[in-house]
């Protein structure tokens, strides 16, 4: 079938990747530790590593795992941490040993993580302190032998504050003490394949049980040479500076800023917590930041920041937002403000992340999610599987070298998210408009039925984030008698004078009636999942 985006592909990039010249990544670690040894490759606060140190830290790391606690080839490892330098040094370890890098979000339950950590029979886990009193509700429940502990001033010189570790877990070693361990054995890499599994990335859970997306060497490697291959112009090997607000477990971070950026040369800046935005703010200050990913509701904080505003963004070169749809009054401002545009990338866990870019270099022009990357292909299909003409909404399913090897030890849920042709079916309606770029409707599950009509949460937030009086918004659809389904619209205010009339108001003169909120309600926040993504569950 023809392409019809293939058309909008700037003119020095092609619609392939050649993934011959890497077995594994550590075939990528190898060659980006000798080819900028000296370069800075993270920072966190006042502390830096160079590649050469992540290359020394990382072996000794991988050294202890191997000769002390046998870590071999295809063991999975959990980690679950923030964004420290503790993470890349235990992630490149990790990897060096062959093992699987099961990633678990430090904020997690103790119900999500029991599943989790059974779920992948994880023997050893490498776990932030502050988060260890979760873990200890939970450890006489699972298959956990080793507990290494990571605190905020493990690897640093400047941070002095430490967390105490669960008295329950009386079976612990540092991470520094590891290393110090580790640094006494020899390490012997295994021969590792692009078949072999790197990582376990559990699906966020929203709509059920966490599900672990398999992911190989050569699936992220893939992700990473197409996301190379698209931006290449963008890119100076060994002169970009990185700033990773998003939680380096999360997919987005984990290829893009971890790993993709690793690749480039580039220098990393960590930021643990993500909600402190003014420290945020004077990090960036400090630094000429090039690159800079987050979701849209991190750019909407930022851009209410007075203090970012009078930021230097002139060595601002790309900026990517994902893991939820950017807003176009946010993509708007955020142009304005910065004199950077804000393209708009689509992904999941299941497929590396990323399938789809907008490049958009025109404010004026809106591209949606962009189009697939190179060696990536993308169909709209109706509820029976059959393909949709261009203009018509539909599932996007997704075919490419990205897309995981299946759900960890879940046959049955690999086989209902794969279409007989081989396409894995993401969940979210999508269109291909006539100008060949893809633009996300919503995710199937958020459709709200409202009379027979089906509505979609994302368009209502979008237009009300057009009112000056809003910070933020989230809508939902709730049981109605009349109706069947009802919009209700939660609201953030910007402005206190704002009333439930002001916005309904609006909103009719926006959007056809059935597509007005029934509802407003002010809330003070609206929840959100770690990386921002608006928890709608919560909300109903």
């Amino acid at each position: 079938m023809s392409k019809p985006w293939l058309k909008n592909y700037p003119s020095n990039v092609t619609d392939n990747v050649n993934m011959n010249s890497y077995t594994s990544m550590l075939d990528i670690f190898h060659q980006s530790c000798a080819k900028y040894k000296n370069n800075l490759a993270f920072s966190h606060f006042d502390d830096e590593f160079t590649f050469d140190n992540v290359d020394c830290l990382s072996r000794d790391f991988a050294a202890y795992l191997q000769t002390e606690l046998k870590v071999g080839k295809g063991d999975r490892v959990a980690l679950m941490c923030p964004n420290i330098l503790s993470f890349p040094i235990a992630m490149w370890g990790i990897i060096r040993v062959g093992a699987v890098q099961v990633n678990v979000n430090p904020m997690y339950t103790a119900r999500e993580l029991k599943h989790q950590l059974n779920d992948a029979q994880v023997d050893t886990i490498i776990i932030f302190s502050p988060s260890t009193n979760i873990l200890a509700e939970v450890i006489e429940q699972t298959s956990i032998k080793n507990i290494i502990t990571v605190d905020l001033n493990e690897l640093s010189d400047h941070i002095k504050s430490s967390a105490e570790i669960d008295a329950r877990l009386t079976q612990t070693t540092s991470f520094a003490q590891t290393l110090k361990k580790g640094h006494e054995y020899s390490l012997e890499e295994p021969e590792l394949s692009c078949d072999d599994l790197l990582f376990l990335q559990y699906t966020g859970g929203t709509t059920g049980i966490s599900k672990g997306a398999m992911l190989t060497h050569g699936n992220v490697i893939a992700n990473i040479l197409q996301f190379q291959e698209f931006v290449k112009s963008d890119i100076e090997y060994g002169k970009e500076v990185v700033m990773t607000v998003i939680p380096m477990y999360h997919i987005f971070a984990l290829t893009v800023n971890t790993l993709c950026y690793f690749f480039f040369g580039a220098k990393n800046i960590l930021i643990s917590n993500a909600r402190d935005i003014e420290t945020l703010i004077d990090t960036w200050r400090q630094n000429k930041i090039t690159f800079f990913t987050g979701v849209n509701t991190l750019f909407n904080g930022l851009l209410h920041t007075p203090s970012f505003l009078e930021l230097d963004f002139s060595s601002l070169k790309l900026v990517v937002g994902g893991g939820a749809s950017v807003q176009e009054a946010v993509a708007n401002r955020w142009q304005e403000v910065t004199g950077s545009a804000l393209n708009e990338g689509y992904g999941l866990s299941e497929t590396s992340p990323v399938l789809t870019l907008n490049m958009g270099d025109s404010i004026d022009k809106v591209r949606g999610i962009g189009i697939p990357l190179p060696a990536t292909d993308i169909s709209i299909r109706d509820d029976f599987n059959n393909i949709l003409p261009q203009g018509e909404s539909g599932e996007l399913c997704a075919k490419g070298p990205q897309v995981m090897a299946g759900y960890w030890n879940n046959s049955s849920a690999t086989k209902e998210a794969m279409t007989d042709d081989g396409y894995f079916k993401t969940g979210d309606i999508a269109v291909l408009d006539e100008q060949g770029y893809f633009h996300i409707v919503d995710r199937k599950k958020d459709m709200v039925n409202v009379s027979g009509f089906n509505v979609y949460p994302n368009e209502i937030e979008a237009e009300v984030a057009n009112m000056s009086g809003v910070l933020e918004s989230a809508c939902i659809g709730v049981n109605d008698e009349s109706t069947g389904e009802a919009l209700k619209l939660f609201i953030v205010k910007k402005e206190p004078q704002l009333t439930e009339q002001d916005v309904i108001a609006f909103c009719r003169k926006q959007l056809t009636g059935y597509k007005v909120p029934k509802s407003i309600c002010f809330i003070d926040n609206i929840p959100k999942s770690t990386v921002g993504k608006i928890l709608r569950r919560e909300l109903r």
